[in-house]
């Protein structure tokens, strides 16, 4: 057995105990007649046909899972635990038909979770928007998500507004921080437009289904796929489809993350999830998209819509319209 093989073990062994702990105390019984189950994000247990499962890896992204284990499993109750983001996954839990309790877990207590409201995203401050302008010059495409001012090609951030340690504001060229602090370092010299315009062309370059595959092209291809939906709104029935912000801030650059648009079908603004690979959190991450616009259809390539992804999108209370293009 390999190092990260055993590493993995001993975490998923623990994880059973921690879980087997808590449920146990919460019931207020000596012993569980149950062992833990296999669940990559955390661990799972049935008592009693109630399915109890730990989240313990990236938790706001756990619900999805802990679902599709439900529905595998046949339970009758879903009760999710995590010691982090417990109130969007009650938020969430709420769009669904079946019963699903969330728990918080306090040390060794597991407290009732307070499902947490969809906040509006905050406004980007003024001096950020001031330089609009100049991402535009330098050839990308402004977007701006929770008060976060960035420019983009085909999707792809290259560029994003920042304050500076002197207290000004600044556009730094590059795609993801450690990136941009590199390109100031390497190309501090060269005026912004002109330096930005060189990556939008690199990017560009790139940044095409034609091309081969690079690093340029598999970062945030869910976002490549909603530009190309601005281009091609006919693709989900729409007269246009353009960005809107997320119910909740992306991570980060590297790992593939939903992203959200508006389409206009017929004079109707619907909800649109972009989403590419394999996710099992699409659905509930559409569920506060399509509580905030009322309505909501996620779109993937056709290799990603898999059977347990139109299970999770059926167990909404107001299920979403799945669409996979070529």
């Amino acid at each position: 057995m390999s190092i990260l093989s055993a590493n993995a073990d001993r975490r998923s062994r623990l994880l059973g105990i921690k879980l087997t702990t808590l449920v146990r105390e919460h019931l207020g019984i000596d012993a569980l007649d149950a062992q833990p189950s296999l669940f990559a994000p955390g661990s799972a247990l049935i008592v009693d046909g109630t399915g109890w499962v730990l989240l313990d890896t990236v938790p706001e992204r756990g619900l999805g899972p802990a679902l599709a284990w439900a529905m595998r499993s046949g339970v009758d109750v879903l009760s999710v635990i995590a010691e982090r983001h417990t109130g969007l996954l009650a938020r969430r839990a709420m769009a669904f038909r079946g019963r699903i309790d969330v728990w918080h877990a306090d040390e060794r207590r597991l407290l009732p979770a307070v499902a947490e409201p969809l906040v509006v995203p905050p406004a980007a401050r003024t001096e950020h928007l001031a330089l609009v302008d100049l991402i535009r010059a330098g050839g990308a495409e402004p977007n701006v998500e929770h008060g976060v001012v960035v420019g983009e090609v085909r999707g792809l951030e290259v560029c994003r507004v920042v304050d500076t340690a002197a207290g000004d504001v600044a556009l730094e060229v590059g795609v993801g921080a450690h990136d941009r602090e590199a390109f100031a370092i390497m190309h501090g010299d060269v005026p912004t437009v002109a330096a930005l315009a060189d990556v939008v062309r690199v990017v560009t370059g790139h940044r095409d289904p034609t091309t081969p595959q690079h690093p340029l092209n598999r970062l945030g291809a869910e976002r490549f796929l909603r530009w190309r939906l601005e281009r091609q709104p006919d693709l989900i029935d729409a007269l246009s489809v353009r960005p809107a912000e997320p119910p909740v801030p992306r991570p980060n650059l590297k790992d593939p993350f939903p992203c959200s648009a508006i389409a206009d079908r017929d004079g109707v603004d619907v909800g649109v999830v972009c989403s590419w690979g394999v996710d099992l959190d699409v659905v509930p991450y559409a569920a506060d998209v399509q509580a905030r616009y009322g309505s909501a259809l996620i779109v993937m390539p056709v290799r990603d819509l898999l059977a347990v992804t139109r299970e999770l999108a059926v167990g909404l209370t107001h299920p979403v319209e799945l669409i996979s293009i070529d």
